[in-house]
């Protein structure tokens, strides 16, 4: 009887035991998910590996709340730049349009041509041409139409940005027969703005990876990679930031336009912390699974 007692006790004792570890492991992670959203880091993910079954309920959930929060949250950032593009695309086509056309039609004057006057006014013809196509850009972030989603297979997307661009080298793993649920036409877009930004950054080599995700996740990622120039890290935070470009003859808004595109899809655009091997620059690209 007394060694009943005795291994009912070491048992009690192994219980408390592990109770309390349990209970201070989930304090633990309860605080790193709370010091992730108070640092606005909405990709804050932790594992389920190890749990009992309504602890990896809680934390699936948990993991997929950040995702819901990091999506709204650009939601409303891409809302409050349309509302902002509108005014600005009022008021500056207002103001350009009829100093464009006046500085025109003083250039085809005989009494300007080929004297002092014609290189400045030509000037100001210039300028304000090239503020016209800047509101021209303004108008490209505001006058998305919206997504008709279906289901789409990915690799021929894929494929046919590929021949757009037989001048770079192409390293794509991506399964031929995956399918997405997304706009295809913006989708290929996206793709192409991407390649562009590449090129533009002196890149030769495109690589294209399907990133690993819980096999219950809705979403796909795909890391599309390049041995381009990197980002430097003072640009990084500005990257998606409509109108921001560091390029002479960039209009900034590829990037930004793109990340629109995909959350109109209901998918996103980031760009990945640490490039893989043999890349300088990454985006992770998740779109929704059919």
């Amino acid at each position: 009887m007394m060694w009943l007692f005795m291994i009912i006790g070491v048992l009690l004792t192994a219980l408390v035991v592990w109770t309390v570890r349990r209970q201070r492991s989930l304090k633990i992670r309860a605080h790193l998910m709370q010091e992730a959203m108070r640092n606005h880091d909405f990709t804050f993910r932790l594992p389920t590996d190890g749990l009992l079954s309504g602890e990896r309920a809680m934390q699936q959930t948990l993991n997929q709340l950040g995702e819901t929060i990091r999506q709204q949250v650009n939601q409303n950032e891409v809302e409050s730049w349309e509302r902002l593009t509108r005014v600005l695309t009022h008021e500056m086509m207002n103001a350009t349009a009829p100093i464009t056309s006046i500085s025109q039609s003083m250039l085809s004057r005989n009494d300007v041509k080929g004297t002092p006057l014609e290189p400045g006014i030509q000037a100001i013809f210039d300028t304000s041409r090239h503020l016209s196509d800047f509101v021209a850009n303004y108008r490209k972030m505001s006058q998305l139409e919206k997504p008709v989603l279906e289901d789409v297979s990915l690799r021929p997307i894929l494929d046919e940005v590929c021949k757009a661009y037989p001048e770079l080298t192409w390293e794509i793993n991506i399964p031929t027969g995956l399918t997405v649920r997304a706009d295809a036409g913006m989708l290929r877009q996206v793709l192409i703005n991407l390649t562009k930004n590449a090129m533009e950054a002196e890149a030769k080599k495109m690589v294209i990876e399907q990133m690993e995700e819980p096999t219950n996740s809705p979403v796909l990622k795909l890391y599309i990679g390049n041995d381009g120039l990197p980002v430097p890290a003072e640009n990084r935070q500005s990257l998606f930031v409509p109108f921001f470009t560091t390029k002479r003859s960039g209009s900034g808004i590829g990037l930004s336009l793109s990340r629109r595109m995909m959350i109109q899809q209901g998918g996103m655009l980031d760009l990945a912390e640490k490039p893989l091997f043999g890349c300088h620059v990454g985006f992770i690209l998740t779109i929704l699974i059919s």
